[in-house]
């Protein structure tokens, strides 16, 4: 069984994207869960604090892709591919879903929380420029990436079931290519 924090902070992550950020509350978390205030409070006793758990997630997680990633060529950028769009169309509550809405809550609740985030995307940065194929390359991969996540971040018609396949195939041929 998932220990209290996971699940308060995959409860955060399903209110976030079936209902809205603006909608995120303490109270619509922890009814979620099923966790008493008390017990939320212990683990995020504010928002805020929920929010940065909710950025400390996602940086762990890609954080430790990075330092996975082998030394072949494109691996990182593979990686970063990997850990941010999935193999295949899924709803929302996804693994890559709790990109978004880990994005979605601290842009609108607290931008500060996204500081460690940007930190990480500059490592990334720096890795993908020397991953052992175009630099150029590597970073047309994870802007579209990117561009990916703000499409479905704002729902501003994200590639549907079959299109969402090929283009991901898209992106896995030009890190194959160099």
């Amino acid at each position: 069984m998932r220990n209290t924090r996971t699940r308060l902070l995959d409860a955060a992550t399903h209110v976030t994207l079936t209902i809205g950020a603006d909608k995120l509350t303490l109270a619509a978390v922890a009814a979620e869960a099923r966790v008493s205030k008390g017990g939320l409070f212990y683990h995020f006793p504010t928002k805020q604090a929920l929010v940065a758990g909710l950025v400390e997630r996602l940086v762990a997680q890609l954080g430790a892709a990075l330092e996975a990633a082998g030394d072949e060529p494109g691996a990182a950028t593979r990686a970063y591919l990997d850990n941010t769009v999935e193999p295949a169309h899924t709803g929302a509550g996804a693994g890559a879903d709790r990109v978004t809405a880990a994005l979605l809550a601290a842009a609108l609740i607290d931008p500060e929380a996204l500081a460690p985030l940007r930190e990480l995307y500059g490592r990334w940065q720096r890795r993908l420029e020397h991953d052992g194929i175009d630099a150029a390359g590597a970073t047309a991969v994870r802007l579209a990436v990117d561009g990916w996540w703000l499409a479905r971040l704002l729902d501003l018609a994200p590639p549907a079931p079959g299109l969402h396949e090929r283009t991901r195939a898209v992106l896995t041929t030009l890190i194959a290519a160099g």
